[in-house]
């Protein structure tokens, strides 16, 4: 017992250390702030509706009317019942956020050094240098949480996959079906699938190493296992990956019917997003510096250049006064790249990447080639556009590359290989397998390579780089050229002294290296001085972008918006109505009212395309059909104020006559003009309830039908009409949970007018329920119950074996 307490005090130690360098980066959590995160503030726009609904009645609604006029809310934190695995992950992040999830960032990428064998040491070193990326950290900053979450379980996935191929099969499977589990446990399916290339590269590298060593048996045994262990992973998630898969098919990542654009232009029909929207973040050849040099490309599109640059001088020139100047050159736009905006350099690191170049010269075998093929591969295609033949073969040929937007997100994975390597150039500087003088020419070609870069960058910057940027144009326009050439000074300026800031670093580390190998240096000291430099190196820059200053008090952040005098008109109005704001911004609107507005990178399909056609032109038509009772608007002397749309549809209505077109095309054109109080249209269908031609309805004065309860996920209406008819509903069609009800009765409705409902009724009085109630969620839950159990029984069973066996 005191032997296995000795094995495993020092990772503890490290664990604990972990904990405290979290919670000391972002310090002001532990005085109850929290980071002000813009992406996490629309995501709390987005589904108040939703959390007040379950802290009311205690029930989880799939749905919300807060946003887009309706939607599911799988993509916005719903819970699912019996998703165990979500409990795990919370244990984990028992830190207040962010910390949690860069003590996820720690954690993970040490366990996955431990287990390819490296000493706790190096492995927490490594750890320090892939949690402190400066990408990592500035999507905390921003609240790309859920990116940060699925990044931060790549590392512990591929600690499972790797045990696994190292014949370890039980722990391997358990610790990958856990992983793995987690993983998707994130919801960022985009991190997930860059993961899995990352996987399909390390298993190319297995499966040659082992026809080299003829044991494919044990290759293709290894696979198999893996594979039963993502099937497990997967049905323990099994209720959100299926709803997701059930809602992309409808949302704006799905295949759409059209083959027009808004403007009448023809459009390119695929099943997935379109090539230039995939593509608008694509990074540029020069920027693949900005990860040996963090401000190579002047940094981010706001930079923080000082009193003493050439940006506050052109300020006061132009007659700012000195507290406006100073203002503006906090926010100074130096970012000279392709991108058309960059919150900060992707900077991996000086020192890392010193470590990394001296590793390529040392380090042998299918280690390096896994790692060197995934660097490469993450950097050719964060090229995007600017490597068009390699991201066209992947959008057109890769399955679901399609799916995703931001190519240059899948520089997460060089950022994973980089320090894995980088370590492993000091393991093998530590052992005896490596002659002295190879480890001196090693020393020396990183040295010649990194620093004579750097050298050259600051030698022959000004024949090299014009520091020419793609708005300079509008700055030019709007404040003079004076001002582009104090902006172009100050890139100048932060180029250099980042250059040398790089350069120092790079001395610095071959430094160390160089006293170790002429013995001037014992091993503890040389890990000493690299965790001092990488600490430097890579909190110097981080800090840059997310510090104290991004913290604000909690009430803040829990109720970052506050109802003005229009909203507070409008909530008044008890009845039910739809409201669109042309002034508050995407995601404000659906926290105080059923919004036609909205934030979210998935929303369903057919209503993106209504509302690029007809709502952002402000068609009044369309808006009636929403049941659009108010518009925020403003004024000539800009005073906001609520435009009362006394047309508006209402909740429900009777037709007269339900026509019939063609297409999908011909179907939202017709929304332009239609009489849409009296017409509904809908195009053919394969569904045996779609009506197969136009049909007309006797609709008299007396007929009436009214929203008498409204929920998110309950509808209930009273009808009352002397003939059959036809009624159409202000509702977003969804196909995948809604259940109608006529006098409990359960009916089938359609989709009429492109993207409403519609339902045809009896004559005389009826009560109309719609109810939300989702088959997946009960499908999945119930997976998810029998997937937890047989993972609970095989851990205590894998456990049980592993102490028998000791």
């Amino acid at each position: 017992m005191q032997f296995s307490i000795k094995r495993i005090l020092p990772h503890i130690l490290v664990l604990l250390g972990f904990v405290i360098l979290s919670l000391a980066y972002f310090s002001p959590v532990l005085q109850g702030k929290e980071i002000y995160q813009s992406d996490i503030v629309q995501f709390i726009g987005m589904s108040k509706q939703q959390k007040d609904f379950k802290a009311e009645t205690g029930v989880e609604t799939y749905w919300t009317n807060g946003a887009f006029a309706g939607m599911p809310t799988y993509q916005l934190g719903a819970r699912y019942p019996h998703n165990y695995i979500k409990k795990v992950d919370a244990a984990l992040r028992f830190l207040p956020r962010p910390a949690d999830y860069l003590f996820l960032y720690l954690m993970s990428f040490y366990v996955l050094l431990l287990v390819l064998k490296v000493d706790y040491k190096l492995a927490a070193l490594g750890a320090l240098a892939f949690g402190f990326s400066t990408y990592l950290i500035i999507i905390l900053g921003v609240g790309h949480n859920s990116k940060a979450h699925a990044i931060a379980y790549m590392p512990l996935v591929l600690s499972g996959i790797i045990l696994t191929f190292r014949r370890k099969y039980i722990a391997g499977f358990l610790l990958t079906v856990l992983a793995m589990g987690l993983e998707i446990v994130s919801n960022h399916f985009q991190m997930t699938y860059y993961l899995m290339l990352l996987v399909l590269i390390l298993g190319i590298a297995y499966l040659v190493d082992a026809y080299k060593k003829q044991v494919l048996p044990h290759f293709f045994k290894s696979v198999g296992i893996l594979f039963a262990a993502v099937i497990l992973a997967i049905a323990l998630n099994a209720t959100g990956v299926m709803a997701t898969q059930e809602y992309v098919k409808e949302s704006t990542r799905g295949k759409t019917e059209l083959t027009i654009n808004a403007d009448g232009s023809p459009k390119v029909v695929s099943n997935g997003l379109d090539k230039d929207y995939i593509t608008q973040f694509s990074y540029g050849f020069a920027e693949t510096f900005n990860l040996f040099i963090p401000r190579f490309m002047g940094g981010g599109n706001g930079e923080n250049v000082g009193k003493d640059s050439a940006t506050y001088e052109a300020f006061r020139k132009l007659g700012a006064t000195t507290t406006q100047a100073a203002e503006e050159a906090k926010r100074a736009p130096l970012y000279w790249g392709d991108q058309p905006i960059v919150e900060a350099p992707a900077y991996v690191g000086a020192v890392i990447l010193f470590l990394f170049v001296f590793a390529l010269f040392l380090v042998k075998g299918r280690l390096k080639w896994w790692l060197v093929g995934g660097t490469l591969f993450s950097l050719l295609l964060s090229y995007g556009k600017n490597l068009g033949f390699l991201t066209n073969f992947f959008i057109d040929y890769v399955p679901m590359y399609n799916k995703f937007r931001a190519v240059t997100s899948i520089q997460v994975l060089l950022e994973l290989c980089i320090p894995v390597l980088g370590i492993f150039g000091l393991v093998r500087l530590f052992n005896t397998f490596e002659k002295e003088e190879e480890k001196l020419n090693a020393l020396k070609y990183a040295t010649i390579i990194t620093g004579g870069l750097a050298l050259l960058f600051l030698v022959m910057k000004s024949s090299l780089f014009d520091f020419v940027g793609v708005n300079d144009g509008f700055y030019r326009q709007n404040y003079g050229q004076d001002f582009v050439d104090a902006i172009r000074e100050d890139r100048k300026s932060v180029f250099t002294t980042d250059t040398l800031r790089s350069l120092i670093l790079v001395l610095l580390s071959a430094g160390l290296i160089w006293n170790y190998l002429k013995g001037k240096l014992k091993e503890n000291l040389l890990i000493i001085g690299f965790a001092v430099l990488l600490m430097f190196d890579l909190i110097g820059v981080d800090k840059r972008y997310v510090n104290s200053d991004d913290f604000v008090s909690s009430i803040k952040m829990n109720k970052p918006f506050e109802a003005n005098e229009v909203d507070k008109a409008i909530l008044q109005d008890k009845s039910y109505y739809r409201v669109y704001d042309l002034v508050s911004g995407r995601s404000k609107p659906s926290y105080f009212h059923n919004s036609l507005n909205g934030y979210n990178a998935a929303e369903l399909k057919r209503y993106r395309e209504v509302f690029d056609f007809y709502i952002s032109q402000n068609n009044m038509n369309v808006l009636n059909m929403f049941n659009t009772k108010y518009i925020i608007a403003q004024g000539e002397k800009g005073e906001t104020f609520p435009y009362t749309n006394r047309d508006a549809n209402g909740a429900a209505w009777f037709i007269s006559e339900l026509k019939k077109v063609d297409s999908a095309n011909e179907e939202i054109k017709a929304l332009d003009s239609l009489d849409n109080k009296h017409v509904a249209v809908f195009a053919k269908g394969k569904d045996d309830i779609i009506p197969t031609e136009t049909k007309k309805f006797n609709v008299d004065s007396l007929a009436s039908i009214k929203i008498v309860e409204h929920k998110p996920n309950y509808l209930k209406y009273a009808s009352s009409n002397a003939n059959k008819g036809f009624a159409v509903f202000s509702e977003v069609y969804y196909g995948n949970g809604w259940k109608t009800f006529i006098d409990g009765e359960e009916t089938e409705h359609i989709r009429v007018n492109y993207t409403l409902r519609g339902l045809e009724i009896p004559e005389g009085k009826h009560e109309i329920v719609f109810k939300f109630d989702p088959d997946v969620v009960k499908t999945g839950s119930s997976i998810a119950l029998a997937s937890s159990v047989l993972f609970g029984l095989l851990l205590l069973g894998g456990l049980f074996y592993g102490f028998q066996k000791k």
